[in-house]
C-alpha cells in the first residue's frame, strides 16, 4: 500500500535533498533519509478504513484530468494518506507560507519585530494580487508594520507584502535555510514574486510591470514558442516545487508547535483561519462543526492550461481532531468548478473516514 510503504519518506527529517530547476529532466532527486525514534512503523498493518480511504483519495484525484497530489496527514496518529503524494507540484502562493514561517523563526530568535514599521513604495510592487497596490497609487507610499505584512501576506495572498517580508528577513536563500533546518526537504520554495513570475512567463521582471496591464501586455508580446517554452519549463522542474505529502507533513508539525514557539504558532494559526481566498476549495467541502486554517496557491494560465491550482492547510474536527491536508493541481485543463468540487470531496472524506476511525485513534486527539 502506498501510504504504508512512503511512511520511511515522510515522517523523517531530511538530511539531503537536490534539485535541479535549471535542467531539463523533471522529477525529484534522491535524497537520504532516516527514520526518527517515536514515529509509527513502517510495517504497520492498515485497518480497512484506511484502506478504504486512501482509495477514496485516489478515486477523487482521478476524478479530474491534469497532474493531482493529495495528501492527508493524521496529526495525532502521524498517519499518512495520499495520492500521488510524493511527485513535485507548482506550488505558487502555498510558498508564502514558508516566507512567514521563515520570519516567524526570525521573531522568535529576537531578529525580527513584528511592530518593525515598513514603508511600500512604488519600487516594492510586484504584480498580480496586491491591494496595497491601490494605496500606493493614491498616496505614493504605505506604511505599516511587518505583523501586517504577514498578514496580509497570508490571509489575503498579497504579493507586494509577501515579497516586502522576504526581503527583510534575507531573501529566498534564508527561507530555504529555514526550510532545509526545519527537516523540510521536500517543500522548495524558489524565489520572490516578480522572479518567478516573470520566468514563466518567458520575461525579465522590468519594475515597469507592477502597474497596469503592463505584466500582461508584455507577456503577450512574447513569441508562442518561446511561452511554451518556458511554461513547460517550470512545470517539469518548478523552482518552487513541493509534494502534497511534504507540505501536509508540514502543516501537522505546525499542528504540533514543532516549527516556532507556541506564540508565533498560535500568531500563524490566526492568520490562517481568516483566510479569504478559496472560499470554495477545501473549505467549501466543509460539514457542520469543521473548522479549516489554510493557503491557497493559483499559477499562471497559457493556451487554456493552468499551473498551479492548490489548497493546502489544517482541517478540525468537531472535537478537536486535526488533518494536514494538501491537495495539489500541478497542470490542468479542467474547469475551475471541476476543480474545486474535487477539492471539496478531499475534505468531505476526510470528514468520513475520521467519523470511522477506531476510538482508540480518535480518543487520542481529544
Amino acid at each position: 500500500m502506498a501510504v504504508f510503504s512512503r511512511f520511511l519518506l515522510i515522517f523523517i527529517p531530511i538530511l539531503a535533498v537536490a534539485l535541479v530547476f535549471a535542467a531539463a529532466s523533471p522529477g525529484p532527486a534522491p535524497q537520504t533519509v532516516k527514520v526518527p525514534i517515536g514515529e509509527p512503523p513502517a510495517d504497520r498493518v492498515p485497518t480497512p478504513a484506511e484502506l478504504a480511504f486512501e482509495q477514496q483519495l485516489a478515486e477523487i484525484g482521478s476524478s479530474i484530468s491534469g497532474e493531482i497530489g493529495i495528501a492527508v496527514i493524521d496529526v495525532e496518529a502521524r498517519n499518512a494518506y495520499d495520492f500521488n503524494g510524493d511527485r513535485l507540484m507548482p506550488q505558487q502562493s502555498v510558498s508564502k507560507l514558508w516566507v512567514a514561517m521563515a520570519a516567524l523563526a526570525q521573531v522568535d530568535a529576537g531578529d525580527l519585530d513584528l511592530s518593525e514599521s515598513v514603508s511600500i513604495r512604488r519600487a516594492d510592487l510586484t504584480l498580480f494580487y496586491q491591494p496595497i497596490r491601490n494605496v500606493v497609487r493614491s498616496r505614493g507610499s504605505f506604511s505599516s508594520d511587518y505583523g501586517d505584512l504577514i498578514e496580509r501576506a497570508l490571509a489575503s495572498s498579497d504579493n507586494t507584502a509577501n515579497d516586502r517580508v522576504l526581503r527583510r528577513i534575507g531573501g529566498a536563500e534564508a527561507v530555504q535555510n529555514w526550510l532545509d533546518g526545519a527537516g523540510l526537504g521536500m517543500i522548495q520554495f524558489g524565489a520572490d514574486e516578480r522572479t518567478k513570475q516573470s520566468a514563466i512567463a518567458g520575461l525579465r521582471w522590468d519594475q515597469s510591470y507592477s502597474y497596469g496591464d503592463r505584466f500582461y501586455r508584455a507577456r503577450d508580446g512574447v513569441a508562442p514558442n518561446l511561452r511554451r517554452e518556458a511554461f513547460e519549463g517550470y512545470l517539469a522542474e518548478p523552482i518552487d516545487g513541493a509534494s502534497a505529502l511534504g507540505i501536509a507533513h508540514a502543516m501537522a508539525q505546525l499542528a504540533r508547535g514543532e516549527l516556532m514557539s507556541a506564540d508565533s504558532t498560535w500568531y500563524m494559526r490566526e492568520i490562517l483561519s481568516r483566510t479569504r481566498s478559496g472560499p470554495r476549495r477545501l473549505k467549501g467541502g466543509l460539514p457542520p462543526g469543521w473548522r479549516i486554517e489554510h493557503k491557497t496557491g493559483t499559477g499562471q494560465v497559457f493556451d487554456g492550461e493552468q499551473s498551479g491550482y492548490n489548497d493546502v492547510g489544517l482541517l478540525i474536527a468537531p472535537d478537536g481532531s486535526e488533518y494536514g491536508v494538501a491537495v495539489l493541481i500541478g497542470r490542468t485543463r479542467e474547469p475551475i468548478p471541476a476543480r474545486m468540487e474535487m477539492m471539496q470531496a478531499v475534505t468531505r472524506a476526510v470528514a468520513a473516514f475520521h467519523a470511522v476511525k477506531p476510538p482508540a485513534q480518535r480518543d487520542s486527539a481529544t
